[in-house]
C-alpha cells in the first residue's frame, strides 16, 4: 500500500515546463507557491516561456480540461482554472498536466512537479532557477512552423528570409535564454 504525503498549502514548487517536440528541449525550472491558481500558474507559464498572451489556453489532465472561464462549458470534465489550484492538479512528486498555448499552433508544455520546498525567507517567490532555449516567435505555426522559420532563418538566400526578418522585426536567437530577464518579468 502507498502512504501518500498530504502537501502543505504554504510550499513552495519546483516544477519544470518543457515546450513539447522541439529539439534540443525548450524549457523553464521555476519555484512557485503549491497554492498558486491555475490561472495564476498561466500567467507565470506566460511570462517565463515568454509568451504574449494573445491567444486562449487551457491545462488538461486525466481527460478534465481546465480554463479560463470565458472557454469553460460548464461540462463536468471543464473546470474554471481561477477556482482550481496548483496542489490539487499536482499533488505528488513527477506529476504532470499538459498546458496548451495557442489552440492553432498548438504549442503544448509538460509541466512536472519535481520537489516540494519549505519557503526560503531570503528569496522572492515566483522565480526561474533554470532553462534553455528562447521561446518561439507567436504565429509563427507552431513546431513545424517554428523549424521552418529557424531553417529560413539560417540560409539568407531563401526568398523568404529578407520577408521573415522583417515580420519578425528584430534579430532571433533560438538559443538565447537569460535567467536574469525571466526574473524581471516575474512578478514579486
Amino acid at each position: 500500500m502507498s502512504i501518500q504525503r498530504t502537501i502543505s498549502s504554504n510550499e513552495i514548487y519546483q516544477i519544470k515546463v518543457t515546450l513539447l517536440r522541439t529539439v534540443p528541449p525548450i524549457w523553464r525550472r521555476l519555484l512557485v507557491p503549491s497554492n498558486l491558481t491555475m490561472s495564476g500558474l498561466h500567467y507565470l507559464l506566460q511570462l517565463a516561456m515568454g509568451w504574449k498572451d494573445c491567444h486562449s489556453h487551457d491545462f488538461q489532465l486525466g481527460g478534465r480540461s481546465y480554463g479560463a472561464i470565458h472557454l469553460v462549458q460548464g461540462g463536468p470534465d471543464n473546470l474554471n482554472e481561477s477556482k482550481v489550484r496548483l496542489n490539487q492538479v499536482l499533488p505528488r512528486i513527477r506529476a504532470k498536466v499538459v498546458y496548451t498555448y495557442d489552440f492553432g499552433d498548438c504549442w503544448r508544455h509538460a509541466v512536472v512537479l519535481e520537489r516540494c520546498l519549505q519557503p526560503d525567507p531570503n528569496m522572492s517567490y515566483p522565480a526561474c532557477t533554470g532553462g534553455a532555449g528562447a521561446c518561439p516567435p507567436e504565429d509563427c505555426g507552431g513546431v513545424v512552423g517554428f523549424y521552418s522559420l529557424l531553417r529560413t532563418l539560417r540560409n539568407p538566400q531563401h526568398e523568404g528570409h529578407k520577408q521573415l526578418l522583417e515580420w519578425l522585426g528584430r534579430k532571433y536567437d533560438p538559443k538565447v535564454f537569460s535567467i536574469e530577464d525571466v526574473n524581471r518579468a516575474l512578478p514579486g
